[in-house]
């Protein structure tokens, strides 16, 4: 590794994460970058389980980690009080529930100097710790159950795309684009990269930037997920109506079509066709992952991929609800630095 290499910000935005904190921030602690290069911000959400004790007792130890409080508790104000503190030429933001590889901060920084993207990530591996999880995991990999998204599907090839995870940015990147826009409770990240898109970035998702992601470990935590994001996706949509996708559009089309079937005089029918559509097409995908994965998993697979449709779908429905008077509402909060 060459001399005058760039320095490194990492943000990390927790909240009541001690089960998952010691895993995610270990492979922090232990990149194959120089520690001289790199500053750490663990942002916490004033957790009540134990998480701020654990990051306090590692920032005692370094120099470089440092404890941030976030009394507003979301993920965007966890970033923008970072970001203002933060000081290195490259910022990369690591989510709380994974794990990154040993060189992921060196390969960020490889990308961004050398593809002419000004914002970068990989794929990630979504993992399971138990038998529930593992099934949520991979339902969550799968094209049926994610509708293609490319950094759970791609993983075998470099490719420009709308968003990535975990990405690294250039500071002067973030400093053009501004500060993430605080109102969005989940999909801070689409929008933020939609951004950049706009004023003439580019994203690249490489295989070479690795990282695992521990999925929910219940069917009723892993609806609260998607139905946040359905809701969220509703005020990303009204900001910025190109970056939407037809597979973003589906889980609510089903839930809608659910509803209106049973409401018209001679729907049943019509909804039991729908519903007979969807469940050969569950049952395929849950087939095909169970038999390259084990048959165990069956059972939950037939249930993770309708909780993730129908509660992404519903959250969709009552977001459009929510904010049915917000359409001309397209700056939102994103704050001054």
């Amino acid at each position: 590794m060459g001399l005058n290499l760039p320095t490194i910000s990492i943000i990390v935005p927790v909240r009541n994460e001690a089960t998952y904190i010691d895993k995610s921030l270990s492979p922090i602690l232990n990149q194959d970058y120089p520690a001289a290069c790199t500053e750490i911000f663990v942002v916490d959400g004033m957790s009540a389980d134990g998480t701020r004790e654990n990051i306090q007792r590692e920032a005692d130890k370094l120099t470089n980690l440092h404890l941030l409080e976030n009394p507003e508790l979301i993920v965007p104000t966890a970033l923008n009080r970072a970001i203002r503190q933060a000081s290195g030429e490259i910022i990369i933001r690591v989510d709380g529930h994974c794990e990154i590889a040993p060189d992921y901060v060196r390969q960020c920084v490889h990308h961004l100097q050398t593809s002419g993207a000004e914002g970068v990530g990989g794929p990630i591996e979504t993992i399971g710790e138990t038998k529930a999880a593992q099934a949520i995991a991979l339902a969550m990999s799968s094209w049926f159950g994610m509708g293609g998204s490319a950094f759970r599907t791609i993983k075998d090839r470099a490719k420009w795309v709308e968003t990535v995870p975990f990405a690294a940015y250039k500071r002067e990147t973030i400093e053009k684009i501004g500060l993430y826009d605080e109102e969005l409770v989940r999909n801070q990240d689409d929008e933020y990269n939609y951004r950049l898109l706009k004023q003439g970035g580019k994203i690249l998702l490489t295989p070479d930037i690795r990282s695992r992601y521990y999925s929910r470990g219940s069917l009723r935590k892993l609806w609260r997920q998607f139905y946040q994001y359905g809701f969220w996706k509703v005020r990303v949509m009204q900001k910025h109506p190109r970056q939407m996708r037809l597979r973003q559009f589906v889980p609510f089309l089903f839930v809608l079509s659910l509803i209106l079937t049973t409401l018209l005089p001679i729907g049943w029918g019509m909804l039991a066709l729908i519903l007979l559509a969807y469940l050969l097409a569950d049952i395929a995908t849950s087939t095909g992952i169970a038999k390259e994965h084990g048959w165990d998993y069956f059972p939950a697979l037939l249930l993770a991929h309708p909780t993730m449709h129908v509660a992404y779908g519903l959250g969709f429905l009552v977001g459009l609800v929510r904010f049915a008077r917000r359409w001309g509402d397209k700056i939102g909060h994103v704050p001054e630095w």
